[in-house]
């Protein structure tokens, strides 16, 4: 009898508790700086199934992120921020997500304090990035919070008819702004959302790993949807997005210093509340690359 997914993590000295319905699940007894192989097998079973993961009381140094974030795909180097900066000096693949600034009053990384609202990670990108990764090395004593959402629980609420129509559309994920408003650099504004840059995507597409189907959506601003009307395109999109973030479909993270939380990307959008600039949050990211475009849950 093949063992379920609670025996294996026992078998290994981990346990699994879900952290909210719909989404995430908190894994004890791990190591980050030195997972086994079992260990790391029973975390990547558990990724796929509850789509976001909980690690708390890790101890990390920049090695062990690194190492760490290796054994679950290829990681992409960190983007420039508004500044020009990308992350720790000798350390490409971390990106610093702060409000700090240096002695110049210069950001030290990227998305400062303010809000940052519901988003898949660049999936403007014809190949977004499988997952995220956060680290939390300060944290403020209120605010900052990440919330997670399933979008396969998204999918499951949608009423019949508008699911329906769901598999047929391919939705505009837009590239012009970043997840706190900020226009991306070579970047050009438009107010008519069919004359920015960026990808087509389903708007339901297949789990790779798991073959569920997740409704994919990106983010709201600019985005369209081919061969509609804009009026008609931003109707639906307000129809989608109503069932997308739905409360009893998502989890609120309130931050620790030394959590790490990872997400599937495809599977989950997340945002963060603002918090008072007079507080320090410093957060250290991997991004694993993408295995390929998203496949239509038809398709795959």
């Amino acid at each position: 009898m093949t063992a379920t997914l609670d025996e294996r993590a026992a078998a290994c000295g981990l346990s699994l508790t879900p952290i909210a319905p719909k989404v995430g699940c908190r894994i004890d007894g791990i190591d980050l700086a030195a997972p086994t192989e079992e260990q790391v097998a029973v975390l990547l079973d558990a990724f796929g199934q509850f789509g976001g993961l909980l690690m708390r009381g890790q101890t990390l140094e920049v090695e062990d992120l690194v190492g760490f974030s290796r054994r679950l795909g290829t990681l992409d180097h960190a983007p420039l921020t508004q500044v020009g900066r990308t992350a720790i000096e000798g350390f490409p693949e971390i990106y610093l997500i702060t409000n700090l600034v240096d002695k110049e009053g210069k950001p030290m990384g990227a998305l400062g304090n303010g809000e940052a609202v519901w988003h898949t990670d660049m999936s403007y990108l014809p190949s977004p990035p499988d997952a995220s990764l956060l680290y939390a090395r300060e944290v403020p004593p209120t605010g900052g919070n990440t919330f997670l959402c399933s979008m396969m629980a998204a999918y499951d609420s949608l009423p019949d008819d508008l699911k329906s129509l769901a598999h047929s559309l391919q939705i505009k994920h837009d590239a012009t702004y970043n997840s706190g408003g900020y226009v991306r650099q070579g970047m050009e504004e438009h107010s008519d959302p069919r004359k920015t840059t960026g990808t087509f995507h389903p708007a339901v597409i297949r789990h790779p790993e798991t073959g569920r189907p997740a409704l994919y959506l990106g983010r709201r601003r600019q985005s369209y949807i081919e061969g509609y009307e804009l009026a008609e395109s931003e109707a639906l999109l307000d129809k989608l997005w109503e069932y997308a973030t739905l409360p009893e479909n998502t989890y609120e993270h309130v931050w620790q210093v030394n959590d790490v939380l990872l997400w599937d990307n495809r599977i989950t959008m997340h945002r963060r509340d603002s918090f008072d600039p007079t507080h320090t949050r410093l957060m250290w990211r991997t991004q694993i690359q993408g295995s390929g475009a998203p496949k239509a849950f038809a398709q795959a």
